[in-house]
């Protein structure tokens, strides 16, 4: 700007409002200015502009990782959302560790981002890092996995839904001594998986057994280990709810080492429809998370709040319904009903209480 300034004869604040197409300045100059911008390939610092204002065209996203299909298609919903807005967005990895997640927040806030939607990694335990956000008065959005309580804006599937529609299939199926390979229980969705699986053994009239139930990472060599405990047990399991479809592709690897059959002697159904689902021996049941409805639900949320400009914003939580997808891995026919199924619109789908 200050070669422009320079060449043409006229002050930076000129040429600044020249760029920004302001009213006090005349055609004619505003012509010149651009033409030698253009001539000079001038592109403007937007970060640094944002420094000046203390607010900007950016938002900032905090994910566990990119890999897999979730969180990239996630993302992909936000950025859809987000550029239809008019604003860019920023990616960091926190790669499960809540000290570069911390380090995330920092840099976000230094970028003088508009708003801020994260996804917590697996280390969180607390939360204390959030509050800087919020002192700020800076948006904050949550989405998958998020901060429990009535003061958070959320955007989640329905988790229990998820295990309870899940474990359901299982029972239609005719199994009924049903295993669980759970995540880390502090994380909402494995816990909200969890208990979507009990609340179908209990509406079936089964025990909770928690010999049937072991706990992981859900990574897939920790789902083959916990198939071989499953199967070395006196009564083994005839089917398997995996709470992550990583965690059921080890299952399903595991039982085919030890020769049985699937879904004929254990049925094995996952949850998250990664892209793999459809080409493993059989094709696993799963569960489709809504991906890119779940990033333009949470930008939608976002906007809103920012659009609040500090006036009072009534925090809110968005659930979306989950899609059961049966394929080979547990689909034994001809079904066996397990009984009634409980009324759908006993459980609502929409803004949470």
């Amino acid at each position: 700007m200050a070669d422009l300034a320079r060449e043409l004869g006229v002050s930076m604040t000129t040429i600044s409002r020249a760029l920004s197409d302001h009213h006090s300045i005349g055609p004619a100059m505003k012509q010149k200015v651009l033409k030698l911008a253009k001539k000079y390939n001038y592109q403007p610092n937007r970060l640094a502009s944002a420094l000046r204002k203390g607010k900007s065209q950016l938002l900032g996203i905090v994910v566990p990782y990119i890999e897999g299909r979730f969180f990239p298609s996630v993302v992909h919903g936000i950025e859809t959302a987000a550029s239809r807005a008019g604003y860019n967005v920023i990616i960091c990895q926190s790669n499960e560790d809540v000290a570069q997640e911390r380090r995330n927040l920092d840099i976000l806030l230094s970028a003088q981002v508009a708003g801020i939607l994260v996804s917590l990694s697996r280390t969180t335990h607390d939360f204390r890092h959030f509050e800087k956000v919020r002192s700020r008065g800076l948006p904050l959005v949550f989405f998958d996995r998020i901060v429990e309580g009535d003061n958070v804006n959320a955007v989640v599937l329905d988790d229990q839904e998820g295990g309870y529609v899940s474990t359901r299939h299982l029972l239609n199926q005719g199994c009924r001594r049903i295993a669980h390979l759970a995540g880390p229980q502090h994380l909402n969705i494995y816990k909200n998986r969890r208990q979507g699986y009990l609340d179908a053994l209990r509406e079936a009239g089964l025990p909770e057994d928690e010999s049937l139930i072991l706990y992981s990472d859900m990574a897939q060599d920790q789902g083959a280990e916990g198939m071989r405990q499953l199967l070395a047990l006196p009564s083994a399991p005839d089917a398997v709810f995996a709470a992550g479809d990583y965690c059921a592709l080890g299952a399903l690897q595991e039982a085919h080492r030890q020769g049985l059959r699937v879904p004929e002697d254990v049925a094995i159904a996952g949850f998250s429809n990664e892209t793999f689902t459809v080409i493993t021996q059989p094709p696993i049941t799963t569960i489709d998370q809504r991906c890119e409805e779940m990033g333009q639900a949470a930008v939608r949320l976002l906007l809103e709040i920012i659009e609040a400009d500090g006036r009072p914003f009534t925090p809110r939580q968005v659930a979306l319904r989950p899609e059961l997808l049966v394929r080979g891995s547990s689909d034994r026919l001809p079904a066996v009903p397990a009984g009634p199924l409980r009324d759908p619109s006993a459980k609502f789908i929409g803004t949470l209480a």
